[in-house]
């Protein structure tokens, strides 16, 4: 106190204050039982040790918090860090567009889209379906590893734009808590860089490369020199475990062959026009019409049936307004102008193929 009490006296408190923060470190240092744990993220692979105190602190503390110091109780052995992982994590979406501040080659947001299966606008048998092959790929851990199969599952997601493919992944993204590597492949320029990126991606994640038919001729340059093919199924396909592949196209039928057999792409997910199941849905998620009473209800299904209108079209028509009527009022005014349109363009597609018809004739004759 006498000593304290004299440095008070003499010495200026602008200068007092950090030489006794620095002898308090000191001494703590060499005399603590405590220790400084450092936990940085930076490398060629995921660090697991980060992502671990990632995912715990998470639970601890806001995003604005640099430094913490922790304790555990005394009778505390080991940190709940799978069950931590499963309940709290935020499913994260990472892109090459965005790379990290310290260089590493993906950089992420936390994924903010709600989609779930719930609320998806697709038929109940191929929702079952789908919930069930991911469960079943999921718990096969040992079945992979016995049969020497590398523990991965490819999807391919097809149909017209407005369908809900980037809303299903979003979906199974999170029903199973995996992240999301969101792959531009004309944002790499060689074998090399693609994998090293693709070997940067972590386990338990999905793999997306959207719009595929409009990268395939980058795809097949790439396939005798490795690439995204062999990464899918050659050797360097088992550097990781649990990991999900998504293609996603407009038109299956511009794919190369190669990209579509089993086991590279394992799964054919085809993502079609609204159906009246698929739009049940969308009037129960948008306007709590949950029956199907509504007096509109029978002329929507009977048209839907008729036309081929995307799900996106249709939602677009419901989010216009809050009230029922007026919002199947808007829907069936599309639907049936989607239909006149079908009949007109049928109609001058067979006058065309009769006026050929006839122009041939006309030829045979001369």
């Amino acid at each position: 106190m006498l000593i304290r009490s004299v440095a008070h006296s003499l010495i200026p408190h602008e200068v007092l204050r950090p030489v006794l923060s620095f002898a308090s470190r000191f001494l703590s240092s060499r005399f603590s039982n405590t220790l400084t744990l450092v936990v940085e993220e930076n490398g060629f692979i995921r660090d697991e040790l980060y992502d671990a105190a990632e995912i715990y602190l998470r639970t601890k503390i806001g995003p604005a918090v640099g430094r913490l110091r922790i304790r555990k109780t005394h009778k505390q052995k080991e940190a709940r860090g799978e069950e931590i992982r499963e309940e709290k994590r935020a499913v994260r979406i990472y892109s090459t567009d965005c790379p990290d501040k310290q260089g590493a080659y993906w950089g992420s947001v936390i994924l903010q889209h709600p989609a779930s299966f719930d609320t998806l606008a697709l038929d109940s048998d191929l929702k079952r379906m789908i919930i069930g092959d991911l469960e079943k790929f999921v718990e096969r851990k040992e079945f992979y590893k016995k049969v020497g199969r590398a523990w991965k599952r490819g999807y391919l997601l097809y149909g017209p734009p407005g369908t809900g493919k980037s809303t299903l992944i979003a979906a199974m993204a999170n029903y199973l808590k995996f992240d999301i590597y969101d792959l531009e492949l004309s944002s790499v320029y060689s074998n090399s860089d693609l994998k090293r990126v693709l070997l940067s991606t972590s386990n338990r994640s999905i793999l997306v490369i959207e719009d595929i038919d409009c990268s395939s001729s980058k795809v097949h340059v790439r396939q005798d020199d490795g690439g995204i093919l062999n990464f899918i199924d050659g050797l360097w396909s088992s550097c990781g475990d649990e990991r999900i592949i998504v293609f996603t196209t407009n038109h299956k039928e511009r794919l190369d062959p190669a990209l579509l057999r089993p086991g590279r792409m394992d799964v054919h997910i085809n993502l079609s026009y609204c159906t009246p199941e698929a739009f049940a849905i969308l009037a129960s998620n948008y306007l709590n019409v949950d029956d199907g009473s509504h007096r509109l209800y029978g002329e929507i299904e009977e048209l839907i049936r008729s036309v081929d209108v995307t799900p996106a079209e249709v939602t677009e028509e419901l989010i216009k307004n809050e009230d029922v009527d007026l919002a199947f009022e808007g829907v069936i005014d599309l639907l049936r102008k989607r239909k006149t349109g079908a009949v007109v363009e049928e109609e001058e597609s067979v006058q065309r193929l009769n006026g050929e018809s006839s122009f041939d004739n006309k030829d045979v004759v001369n």
